[in-house]
């Protein structure tokens, strides 16, 4: 087995998907799959910190930093709880996260969308910052050209790569959505 393991995190508000790979870039094998909290579930505006309800953006800047420093923690503690787990303690990380987009939510007109804007980035930094903070190195790929990066990076033809990733799925319990297939190949082109 090697001695790498390649993580693929799929970014959603509050959360994000992780999955696991070792082995060569030939051969994937899945260790796991991990639920990765970027939000705290008894402070539920942690989930959309630059919304001040539904439709509202929120305009308070202390309350969305507030809530951003639980983010910070919350992140922290996820990511090593996640590189404790003994699938993964002591070997080498690399990472690779996927989200809905890199835009700058301050070139956003709509104070909505910018919300959602701002949110993206929000869960996608504190993320990426925790990983990096540990030694695990970050990409980050929008998941709109993640199936073409993977073809460049992987050297295998799009169905063949969907084809793999699907059969890695079938040795956990439960479901192995979109969230994880991404996740998994994110974690390929690292591996």
């Amino acid at each position: 087995m090697s001695r790498t393991i390649a993580l693929g995190f799929r970014v959603k508000s509050g959360f994000a998907i992780a999955v696991g790979l070792s082995g060569s870039p030939d051969n994937p094998e899945l260790i796991a799959r991990f639920p990765v909290a970027l939000s705290d579930p008894r402070i539920p505006a942690t989930k959309q910190p630059h919304h001040a309800g539904i439709g509202t953006a929120q305009e308070d800047t202390r309350e969305i930093q507030r809530l951003t420093t639980i983010i910070e923690a919350i992140a922290a503690r996820s990511v090593d709880a996640l590189l404790a787990d003994p699938r993964i303690a002591g070997r080498r990380c690399r990472a690779a996260l996927v989200v809905g987009s890199v835009i700058d939510p301050a070139r956003v007109g709509n104070l909505h969308i910018r919300a959602h804007a701002s949110e993206g980035r929000l869960f996608r930094t504190v993320l990426q910052q925790a990983l990096e903070a540990r030694g695990v190195t970050c990409s980050v790929i929008v998941e709109k050209s993640l199936g073409a990066q993977a073809v460049k990076t992987v050297g295998r033809p799009q169905g063949q790569i969907k084809k793999v990733v699907g059969r890695l799925g079938e040795v956990i319990d439960g479901p192995w959505r979109a969230e994880e297939k991404a996740a998994a190949t994110a974690a390929w082109m690292v591996l």
